[in-house]
């Protein structure tokens, strides 16, 4: 009886011994790999990290909003003659250069219109310039190489374990596992997240950009400015986050605790998934767009 007890112990001993090697082997592959798409994401324009999505919020910009926005500026511009009369006795105290002044401003209005996804893209393109010379001077790689550390340390502390410490080793790697694999999840919807709401700008920015030519209604057409400002450069705070975050990693070791080690990497990944998630209140503090 005691050789079959002996028999099935070690054979759950080797099925869980190669189970949380293997698991340690390949902890850290995908997080490392979503980590590293962050930099190769954040430094594209709209325009080329998906053409065909861009096409696509282009010709529903320029077939739907452009018109409305057509008849925004209408309005407006019809506003301000209005107010220009009441404003100046009905025209009679009115001067020639009131009229250069609203030409001029229906002018711009119509530049702005006609023009929009240009001026938007450049506002793009500009954060991207940024953002890529950021990942080029942000020094240290987001890799986390303490897996086969840990494979060749645990393996020798594994064969001192008993089958109960075993169980417990092998329940603390899957809540590891399972966590880093939510972590892997949270920066795709944090990457995904930005883009959208990225094209969601462009679609709606003709009719924005109508707004400007009035002073009481430019605010929208100003704070939606500000909010483009902020997406644009929303990726160099990301890169921001990674570089602290790299440098927070090469500095953990594994030569003492091992489950600390572990455990500190998980809570530097937490915390660059929170700061990610924070990234855009911040932005949109700095440059003053409103909620």
């Amino acid at each position: 009886m005691g050789t079959i007890t002996e028999r099935i112990s070690e054979y759950i001993r080797d099925i869980l011994t190669g189970w949380v090697l293997s698991s340690l082997e390949s902890l850290f592959g995908d997080l490392n790999n979503k980590v590293g798409m962050i930099t190769g994401t954040v430094s594209q324009s709209p325009e080329t990290w998906n053409p065909a999505i861009f096409n696509m919020i282009r010709n529903v910009s320029d077939t739907v909003i452009v018109p409305i926005a057509g008849m925004a500026i209408t309005g407006v511009l019809c506003y301000e003659l209005i107010s220009v009369v009441i404003d100046k006795n009905n025209m009679h105290e009115i001067e020639s250069w009131f009229i250069f002044r609203y030409l001029f401003k229906a002018c711009i209005a119509v530049f702005l219109l006609t023009h929009t996804v240009d001026i938007v893209m450049g506002i793009f393109e500009i954060g991207s310039t940024v953002t890529a010379r950021a990942g080029g001077f942000i020094g240290g790689s987001t890799n986390i190489n303490i897996g086969p550390t840990l494979v060749s340390m645990y393996s020798t502390q594994m064969a001192a374990m008993t089958l109960g410490e075993l169980f417990g080793l092998g329940i603390q790697i899957f809540i590891a596992s399972f966590l880093l694999q939510i972590m892997a999840v949270l920066i795709i919807v944090v990457i995904y997240g930005r883009l959208i709401e990225i094209y969601i700008y462009v679609s709606i920015a003709p009719l924005s950009f109508a707004t400007l030519a009035n002073r009481e209604w430019g605010n929208i057409g100003i704070n939606y400015v500000q909010g483009l400002l902020a997406l644009s450069f929303q990726g160099f705070f990301m890169m921001i986050c990674v570089g602290i975050y790299a440098a927070l990693v090469s500095n953990v070791t594994v030569s003492g605790d091992l489950n600390g080690a572990l455990w500190s990497v998980i809570g530097y990944s937490v915390l660059l998934i929170f700061s990610l998630f924070k990234v855009g209140s911040v932005s949109k503090a700095i440059f003053g767009a409103h909620q």
